[in-house]
């Protein structure tokens, strides 16, 4: 039986993956911040329904702790780490930075010192289409440029990425990072569009829309997401000895090092997005129309082709579809 440590397991794609792989019979090693960022008690439903499983376990403990992330890791010894966690939202990310080094760069590193010393097979690590920032070539493209970072967010996984590259690079460790496009679906984060925007039109309350509507967004299942990542597991990057790299793949020249988007590849017009809402619960939202918030982007955009080749694989759900998925999970959740 393989054994994976997850970083995140309480969070909304780590639950989520987690599941999946205890599904399939892996035995997983959850490792948690539980941070207040957002409704711990949803975070602690999450764990509650992943501890029925027996090869499921679980340390709460913070990134930046590095000798309680340390004993965990030591004495479970993973043969692949998948790390999630991290301080996420862009928009918080202009009001508290400092979170976002804390997590997103010394945590990192601190799960990379990790990966290294017990030699996993293959690490893999997220990051998300904010690094793209304002790259406006689309669909985004995983061997295009990415230096234009418009969040502290979106800053400190493309640091997370730079240093991924230079651990593979050192000490020949197999890493895959993937960039997740607009992830939503049960169970999701309170802070994401959809559940905010379900959470109002049920209790009557008006709608930030962001650039008056004028916002494309590539809504990605979470079932797809972790999907995705559960088949990159098993696609280990090996380091090219010729420095020859196929067209279209993002393999480094000199590393065991690769980025995978994994986004549906359909750009949805915002205003689209809430129509599909409305019809799902069969209730009009109230529309506040508002500026564009300091640091968005106007559109993201994902070419999946690489996931596919490398794993046959392409996310497919449509969003009304997985609109109506959601409002299901948040009826009987909440019981509204």
């Amino acid at each position: 039986m393989k054994k994976i440590l997850i970083t995140g397991t309480a969070g909304f794609i780590g639950f989520h993956l987690a599941k999946l792989l205890l599904a399939e019979g892996f035995q997983v090693q959850g490792y948690d911040g539980m941070t207040d960022y957002y409704d711990v008690t949803l975070k602690q439903r999450r764990h509650q329904i992943l501890l029925q499983n027996p090869n499921f376990a679980m340390v709460e403990g913070m990134l930046e702790d590095q000798a309680t992330f340390d004993a965990m890791a030591d004495a479970f010894q993973p043969e692949v780490i998948v790390h999630l966690a991290a301080q996420a939202g862009v928009r918080y990310s202009l009001e508290n930075p400092r979170a976002y080094l804390d997590s997103n760069v010394i945590g990192t590193f601190n799960v990379m010192e990790a990966a290294r010393r017990l030699k996993v097979s293959h690490l893999l690590m997220a990051s998300t289409s904010s690094v793209y920032g304002g790259n406006d070539e689309m669909p985004f493209k995983e061997t295009e440029k990415a230096d234009t970072q418009l969040t502290i967010y979106a800053a400190t996984k493309k640091a997370s990425e730079s240093m991924g590259h230079a651990y593979a690079h050192l000490y020949d460790l197999p890493t895959t990072m993937f960039r997740f496009f607009t992830v939503y679906g049960p169970w999701g984060r309170p802070d994401l569009a959809l559940f905010k925007f379900v959470d109002a039109i049920l209790d009557g309350r008006p709608i930030d829309i962001y650039n008056n509507g004028d916002m494309y967004r590539d809504f990605t299942h979470v079932d797809d997401i972790v999907r995705g990542i559960r088949l990159l597991i098993d696609a280990v990057p090996v380091r090219p000895l010729d420095g020859t790299v196929p067209d279209g793949d993002s393999l480094s020249k000199v590393a065991p090092y690769r980025v995978v988007n994994i986004g549906n590849s359909d750009k949805v017009r915002l205003l689209d997005f809430v129509d599909a809402i409305e019809e799902s619960l069969g209730q009009k939202a109230i529309r506040n129309y508002m500026p564009m918030q300091m640091g968005d982007v106007p559109a993201t955009w994902a070419d999946a082709d690489l996931l596919s080749s490398l794993t046959g694989y392409r996310p497919k759900t449509d969003f009304r579809e997985g609109i109506d998925r959601f409002v299901t999970w948040f009826r009987e959740y909440y019981g509204k």
